[in-house]
């Protein structure tokens, strides 16, 4: 890709954009990144600290999360092993795409993160629509970390209690609405009331942790099953022809590390898009392997027949999978906050640009600010999760919000790009790159409303 003019849009500024306008954009890089503060010299001199290698595992750790337990189900729903794994490789390639566009544009506007480069390439509209969409997304997944909190919770209760597991509810204190709210209100909310994170590094170890154990539990259980287990069926093709649509808001859930990965790219050494390239394929190379042995092994022991959490198909008092639960618990208890952080920054940052009020001067009310949208955010996440037990239906709503991270953002990014570089003739790589850039925003804006109506109509109907 050629480069392209320094300040893409001028329309950046309308807002009167501040340096340090809310938490807004330190918050949104990935956990382990250490990045240097922006300016015209420090953009691509290597003045960051991270080593090609350690970015490659930042962007393997931001991929990697509870979205594959999900993967089982969505290979059931694609139709079966082939089907699922050709959909991925697919899709894969617009995924490595939309992340060296981002870095390309990172470049090009000299941003550091991901809404940033948005709205310095696309213009205020496409900015702020981003921001509510990632707060939005932020707000779907802490709901759905509350609902995979109490699907593993219900399992371990009713190991623990030795009853079966349809009457594990029968006491108040092994009730779900119980234990997921009192798990909330002890552990979260107060690890979401800070105003800085200190813990995000143990919280990504731990993720990295927990997902590969996940991963080799199920596959050493699809290897050596229970003695138990009743053959299940096994699809081979989709139901429906539009029924391998509905695995791709799960693929893109358990994809997305594209918020956090202008940040990662500019920690780089030496950020270049070349060598982000390189970076960002064996990135999702590695987690292709995490997702697809996770969904493979989970579909082929289950069948269709598999639960939405794979987890939930196995038997309650198995300790390899119980030690996997409390993984997966402890995983999500430690990256809600840092989504809800992500969202809040999000918000804080519109808030602090609508009313133009600087950081300096709305220090004493930040405070009381930070208590209304924390606890605010907290109780609606928890009430919803409490009421929206299946958390197929939460996938299915941020997964194609997760679709416009993915591809019509970085999409439009380059399509602006492109518009806006001064060229006398059009070259045919000119042309090639916006007309890809076309086709991302389509196929984004496909997944997403497709996504979106699916979970309307299944609403309506059930």
């Amino acid at each position: 890709m050629a480069q392209g003019t320094g300040s893409i849009n001028s329309d950046y500024k309308d807002w009167e954009w501040s340096d340090d306008a809310g938490e807004r954009a330190r918050l949104l890089q990935s956990p382990s990144v250490e990045t240097v503060p922006k300016n015209s010299e420090s953009q691509g001199n290597g003045l960051g600290a991270t080593s090609a290698l350690g970015a490659v595992f930042i962007v393997v750790n931001a991929a990697l999360g509870a979205g594959l337990l999900n993967f089982p189900a969505a290979f059931s729903m694609a139709g079966g092993v082939a089907a699922g794994i050709t959909l991925q490789m697919c899709m894969l390639i617009f995924i490595i795409g939309g992340l060296v566009i981002l870095a390309y544009c990172s470049q090009a506007s000299n941003e550091r993160t991901y809404q940033e480069v948005v709205w310095a390439v696309c213009g205020k509209v496409p900015g702020v629509l981003c921001e509510v969409a990632i707060a939005v997304y932020t707000f779907g997944t802490c709901i759905a970390f509350l609902i995979i909190i109490g699907d593993q919770e219900d399992k371990i209760i009713a190991a623990l209690v030795k009853e079966p597991e349809e009457v594990g509810s029968s006491c108040w204190y092994t009730d779900r609405k119980f234990t997921i709210s009192i798990t909330a209100f002890l552990l979260i909310l107060p690890l979401s009331i800070p105003k800085e994170i200190g813990f995000q590094k143990y919280a990504s170890s731990l993720s990295v942790i927990g997902t590969w154990y996940v991963t080799a539990v199920i596959i050493i259980k699809y290897i050596w099953p229970d003695k138990e287990l009743v053959p299940v069926e096994i699809p081979t093709s989709p139901s429906t022809w539009t029924a391998v649509f509905n695995a791709m808001p799960t693929i893109c859930f358990g994809f997305q590390c594209h918020v956090s990965s202008v940040p990662v790219f500019n920690s780089m050494k030496q950020p270049e898009v070349k060598t982000w390239g390189a970076v960002v394929t064996a990135a999702m190379v590695i987690a292709l392997f995490v997702y697809t042995g996770t969904g493979v092994c989970g579909f082929l022991t289950f069948g269709a027949g598999v639960e939405q959490d794979v987890l939930m198909s196995y038997p309650s008092n198995d300790i390899p999978v119980a030690l996997a639960r409390a993984f997966i618990i402890l995983c999500v208890l430690t990256s809600y906050p840092i989504l809800h952080f992500c969202g809040r920054a999000v918000l804080e940052g519109l808030w602090l640009r609508y009313t133009g009020v600087t950081v300096e001067e709305d220090v004493v009310r930040e405070r009381r600010r930070r208590l209304l949208q924390t606890i605010s955010w907290f109780l609606l996440t928890l009430l919803l999760a409490l009421f929206i037990p299946d958390i197929g239906k939460v996938i299915s709503v941020i997964g194609g919000l997760a679709a416009c991270f993915i591809f019509v953002f970085p999409g439009l990014c380059l399509i602006q790009a492109k518009l806006s570089e001064i060229q006398e003739t059009r070259a045919i790589s000119w042309w090639a790159q916006v007309s890809y850039g076309v086709f991302m925003v389509t196929l984004g804006a496909f997944i997403f409303g497709q996504t979106t109506a699916n979970a309307i109509f299944v609403d309506l109907t059930a």
